[in-house]
């Protein structure tokens, strides 16, 4: 299972890079369990990309524009009424900017997606064991060694109470990490899929016949899923349901497709429809799906904790101050002060950026984002040079990274060092393999 998928991949194809591949592979391993351990390996290895590989990684464009955004956030940190807290807020971009830069040069090859998937699934499992035993047998910890090294807290019952957040202390973080994770298992399970239905197929076929690797998979995926189910996340829920009609467009496999789109419907009755239709739908669909979705749930939901409230509140903030913004960390402290209410963020990053940095800085980073859309999609779609065998997990990359895109629309993942983390590593997995693939096509 995964032991074979370490030995695939193990070496990197650029020797100086072995330390620096063997450092990311470690920390991306014990991550999950020990934050601290893991971003300090993972930043090792992107400091020692950086000094074997300074010269292409300063070169690249997309870097470029990553440096003028980093110099556009310093300018709004001048103009903050609180420079303080916005020069601390900076840590929550600009390192993740660097390490990122420095992993594009590291990840070079669809084997090294796969390694990094297989390595992300397994080291989920502890997450997810956590997690049932939080909600279903009352597990409760705090345990602390060696200052950060290894800190966790495990409410009983979850948090909020009722909902699955494991070690990730709430419920829409352990969602925002377990559909990422499931995105990327349920690709390596489609992958496994085929290669085992075609060593089936082949008559007299001269490779070994293993199942382990797809019951693994059957067993990581399915574990995900109801984890995913059970933080009681809509976000999640819906990221995942969207992940599994695209594959199953990518896959061609109609029935399925009409199948996910009848179930996403009877749902979206359910919970909105007028009574007497919805009342027909309530008898299949779960109480807890439907009551969720359209917030019957918490009817008493008080106005200032509506996003709807939030997002208006973050786009009169970016109307008053449309070039400069707030100030990063601002809006917690101008939303209490007119709502009487401790906010965090507004549940939607793109907002809360503009309310505090402004609309150039924003408009910045979506073109950025928006770039490595549209490129990976080229590469997916109209390149030779991506081989048939790895279209599949390149796939699963880009529709990691737009699923992030789509949770930040309704949440703010940044301030999790968990997320904001493995979000980077993604990408840059994701765009290293797309500029080996633009350097072979020039040499073409």
């Amino acid at each position: 299972m995964l032991g074979a998928s370490l030995n695939k991949a193990f070496y990197h194809p650029e020797p100086s890079l072995q330390p620096a591949w063997n450092s990311l592979q470690f920390g991306l391993l014990v991550f999950p369990i020990s934050p601290f351990l893991g971003a300090v390996t993972i930043s090792l290895a992107s400091l020692i990309t950086w000094a074997k590989k300074y010269r292409t990684i300063s070169r690249r464009p997309l870097h470029q524009g990553f440096a003028i955004l980093s110099f556009l956030l310093l300018i709004t940190t001048g103009f903050a009424s609180h420079k303080l807290e916005a020069f601390l807020g900076l840590f929550n971009l600009l390192p993740y900017f660097f390490v990122f830069a420095g992993l594009t040069s590291l990840i070079q090859t669809p084997a090294q997606l796969r390694q990094i998937a297989w390595i992300m699934v397994f080291g989920s499992l502890p997450v997810v064991i956590i997690g049932f035993g939080q909600l279903f047998l009352g597990w409760t910890l705090k345990l602390q060694f060696l200052w950060i090294l290894l800190d966790w807290t495990v409410a009983p019952g979850g948090e909020p109470a009722g909902r699955m957040a494991s070690v990730l202390m709430h419920a829409n973080t352990l969602a925002a990490y377990l559909v990422t994770i499931f995105i990327l298992g349920l690709g390596l399970w489609l992958e496994n899929y085929q290669k085992l239905k075609q060593k089936l197929t082949v008559k007299n076929s001269s490779s070994p016949l293993s199942y382990r690797p797809i019951i693994f998979l059957t067993i990581a995926v399915f574990a995900n899923f109801i984890a995913l189910i059970l933080t009681n996340s809509r976000n999640g829920w819906v990221i995942a349901i969207v992940t599994c009609l695209a594959y199953a467009f990518y896959q061609g496999w109609r029935l399925i497709v009409a199948g996910f789109l009848s179930i996403a419907t009877s749902i979206l009755l359910a919970a909105f429809a007028p009574s007497a239709i919805a009342q027909f739908f309530r008898r299949f669909v779960p109480y807890f799906i439907w009551a969720r979705l359209n917030d019957d749930m918490y009817p008493d939901r008080p106005v200032a904790l509506m996003r709807k409230t939030q997002w208006e509140f973050a786009w009169n903030l970016t109307q008053q101050h449309p070039f400069t913004g707030w100030g990063l960390r601002s809006f917690s402290g101008l939303y209490k002060a007119q709502m009487a209410t401790d906010l965090g963020h507004p549940h939607n990053l793109f907002l809360m950026l503009s309310a505090e940095t402004g609309l150039v800085t924003t408009l910045l980073f979506c073109g950025l984002l928006a770039g490595i859309i549209i490129t990976a999609s080229q590469v997916l779609w109209q390149s030779k040079s991506l081989e048939p065998e790895n279209r599949l997990i390149f796939f699963s990359y880009l529709l990691a990274f737009i699923g992030w895109i789509l949770f930040n629309t309704v949440d703010v993942t940044t301030f999790d060092i968990r997320l904001s983390t493995l979000f980077w590593v993604y990408l840059a997995a994701l765009c290293g393999v797309i500029y080996q693939y633009k350097s072979l096509l020039k040499r073409q």
